[in-house]
């Protein structure tokens, strides 16, 4: 990580965006990165993928982090940092490209952060669910207790 970053601070504005980095990362590996303002998103990838294709991928994840924070910094990733990574995973997850629409992704990531919300308060709550159920003619009574 060290070594990529010394890299890409050593380079110049005007040059391109993709760096053959065997010397860093062993043989048949490339990057490809993108600074906006304080941040740099690199991107390390193989020989079999197309580097237009990963600096693309590359502005369709500030998009969705700038919509997601609003002038996102370094502070909203380490704050975030695992809203981060669900941005990422649903553009990207398993080494394959899910979702290159930045609105969308949006749209499945409030939807992830609502789960995780309910997820959360039913934890800290220590939410039971009482459930009484009656047999027949109110004779057998019992109690049913879930936790969630």
């Amino acid at each position: 990580m060290r070594r990529i970053y010394a890299v890409l601070c050593s380079r110049p504005e005007s040059v391109c965006n993709f760096i053959e980095a065997e010397s860093i990362s062993g043989p048949d590996t490339r990057f490809v990165y993108k600074h906006y303002a304080t941040l740099y998103f690199v991107f390390l990838f193989d020989s079999s993928e197309n580097e237009l294709t990963m600096l693309d991928l590359i502005q369709v994840f500030a998009e969705t982090l700038e919509k997601c924070f609003k002038n996102v910094c370094e502070l909203d990733l380490v704050f975030n940092y695992s809203k981060m990574h669900t941005i990422l995973d649903e553009i990207i997850f398993g080494g394959q490209v899910l979702e290159t629409n930045s609105s969308e992704v949006m749209k499945a990531v409030e939807e992830i952060s609502k789960c995780s919300l309910s997820l959360s308060l039913c934890a800290r709550l220590g939410f039971f669910i009482y459930l009484f159920f009656f047999g027949g003619g109110g004779e057998g009574r019992g109690i049913l207790l879930v936790h969630l």
